[in-house]
């Protein structure tokens, strides 16, 4: 969520350099060359010191086994490393530590970090593997002793959080006719979407041949399922836009003390209140109720598929009205302004050469239950938990199992371990789509007012 590095960013960008096209066109200011950039402008000293760059995931690997070989996760999704310079070396069967070969030096040279390709990119990674590939020799003594572990302990090369999500639920499919038909096993997993939503949302899908879609980030060659490339989209503030406008309503508070005596989470409250709501209104359905209120959720800018750091979130139809049951109403449409977003991805991604047709979903937020059926409401795709609840962790315990030589690849262990629970299915209600595809409309029609209001006030202070 740091957006420090916008201007860095515009800057780069502006370069138009060849790796731009795997960043959906441009790279974004949460990536890693806008933030180093940022920190060699403005933290110099920091700057001089440093002695290797790392995401939180290799460091943490780094520590584990001395090891400084860097996943294809991290560094494809978000260093501008193009994995598919190994395509033809080798397959993930044949896992080992491959010399970096996929770094684009003019790219780095160009945007004004030339020191970084020095050392044989010493510092930002000589070399790379698949996710679970083993590093080192394991453990090794010392961060043995320190997580009370056995030395030699096998440690895989790493995954982004949100990806080892993915991992962890991808192939969570019941037997059933959600499995697509007449199609290619290897094929099968194209047609889902995984989100990976928690303070904010990731939109997950893979293919078997690289697809550019603008605003999208990718094709990472790699990146989470070995062989498959991944188009990742993404929501920057989804549980945080929920945690700040429902925290900072004036009813919030009290709300939030009578739902703790009732050993209820605020949010159960806020739903209980909007089934009442709907009852006392003889309304249609819950979604209903939104029918005046209207949310722009881009409070943090938008990650796809519009790709504006500078978007703003927006509110239409606010009253003076300040009861819990208005909380409620705009806790609703802020729920809702957040699947039309995803809805825009999906559709979006399918545009352009995705088929996606079932959607999974894992995270805090996937434990809500009208988030999850308005988002199957409003995206027309059933919604599939799988049936372990943390499955960022079963992601990582994926990574060690493979790195422990216990299955053949990432994506054998993957269908092993992988398993469904619930499935939400949407509505097949008429009406129900109908008022969804006109609060759609408002949604999309939000943003292009903001740009117009935004071209407006440039031109008067121009």
């Amino acid at each position: 969520m740091d957006h420090r590095a916008v201007s860095q960013a515009e800057q780069i960008n502006s370069n138009k350099s060849p790796v731009l096209q795997y960043c959906g066109g441009g790279i974004s200011p949460e990536m890693q060359p806008p933030k180093l950039l940022w920190v060699k402008e403005n933290l110099q000293e920091s700057w001089s010191m440093a002695f290797r760059w790392m995401d939180l995931s290799d460091w943490l690997a780094y520590r584990a086994t001395g090891d400084d070989t860097r996943s294809l996760c991290t560094t494809v999704c978000k260093w501008t490393y193009l994995g598919h310079a190994h395509m033809q070396q080798m397959n993930e069967n044949d896992s080992q530590a491959m010399e970096a070969c996929g770094w684009d030096d003019v790219f780095w040279e160009e945007i004004g970090l030339g020191d970084l390709v020095e050392g044989n990119h010493a510092k930002i990674g000589r070399s790379v593997a698949f996710p679970g590939h083993p590093l080192g020799s394991g453990l090794t003594a010392a961060a043995a002793q320190e997580l009370g572990l056995a030395v030699g302990t096998p440690v895989g090369a790493s995954l982004i959080d949100a990806h080892a999500g993915g991992v962890g639920v991808m192939e969570s499919m019941p037997a059933s006719h959600f499995q697509a038909k007449g199609v290619d096993d290897s094929e099968t997993i194209t047609h889902r979407m995984v989100l990976v939503c928690g303070t904010s949302t990731c939109h997950m899908a893979v293919s078997r041949s690289k697809i550019f879609i603008p605003g999208v980030w990718g094709p990472f060659w790699s990146a989470m399922v070995p062989e498959y490339w991944l188009t990742e989209g993404g929501q920057s503030a989804t549980g945080a836009l929920l945690d700040y406008v429902v925290e900072n309503h004036v009813a919030s508070p009290h709300l939030a003390d009578r739902a703790a005596s009732q050993s209820l989470s605020l949010y159960e409250s806020l739903n209980k209140i909007l089934e009442s709501t709907m009852q006392e209104l003889k309304a249609p359905f819950v979604a209903s109720l939104t029918q005046d209120l209207h949310v722009l959720p881009d409070f943090h800018g938008n990650r796809s598929p519009i790709a504006d750091p500078l978007a703003k979130g927006m509110i239409s139809g606010l009253t003076l009205d300040s009861s819990e049951k208005q909380l409620a109403l705009l806790y609703l449409s802020t729920l809702q302004g957040i699947a039309y977003g995803t809805r825009h991805i999906v559709e979006h991604c399918n545009a352009h050469g995705h088929k996606i047709d079932t959607l999974l979903a894992c995270g805090g937020l996937s434990k809500n239950r009208l988030y999850l059926q308005e988002h199957a409401n409003i995206i027309g795709c059933p919604i599939i938990l799988p049936r372990e609840n943390e499955s960022v962790l079963l992601g990582a315990a994926i990574l060690g199992a493979v790195a422990a030589k216990k299955f053949p690849s990432l994506h054998a262990a993957m269908k092993v371990l992988n398993a469904a629970g619930e499935v939400v299915l949407p509505s097949q209600d008429p009406n129900m789509k109908k008022y969804h595809d006109a609060k759609y409309r408002v949604f999309r029609d939000l943003y292009e007012q903001q740009l117009s209001y935004r071209s407006i006030m440039a031109e008067a202070l121009s």
